[in-house]
């Protein structure tokens, strides 16, 4: 019977119990705040990143991006990710991208000149922004 706690009321049985759900309660928001933390250093809510190879085709095709569109292209690799996408092609005005969504990652962009007639292979998802 050591192990039995014995109240005298149901105030004690009360108390115990809110006590125990307030440690609780505690330990959820701590918890809240690491998942914050992780998602900010694994990429949950970063902007995309524009690989070597990614950010010199940008400069060799005269391509730049305004801080609206670098938004968009970040929505679009969220919500490729959302879908399950790995690799995806986001589309956005007269762009095409091609990102690891997993890295957030531009792998190469074209503009639409160069995208018209090519076929974009290795992809699993297609996103337009």
């Amino acid at each position: 019977m050591s192990g039995i706690q014995k109240y005298s009321s149901i105030e004690q049985v009360m108390n115990t119990y809110q006590t125990g759900r307030k440690k609780d309660t505690q330990k959820s928001s701590q918890g809240s705040d690491f998942q914050s933390v992780l998602e900010g250093v694994y990429g949950e809510t970063s902007d995309v990143r524009f690989s070597k190879h990614a950010s010199e085709r940008l400069e060799q095709r005269d391509i730049s991006l305004s801080d609206e569109q670098t938004e968009r292209l970040s929505d679009g690799v969220k919500k490729a990710g959302e879908k399950g996408i790995r690799e995806s092609l986001v589309l956005m005005d007269s762009l095409a991208f091609i990102v690891n969504v997993p890295s957030h990652t531009v792998i190469t962009a074209l503009d639409s000149d160069e995208s018209k007639e090519k076929a974009f292979t290795n992809i699993d998802g297609a996103v337009i922004v």
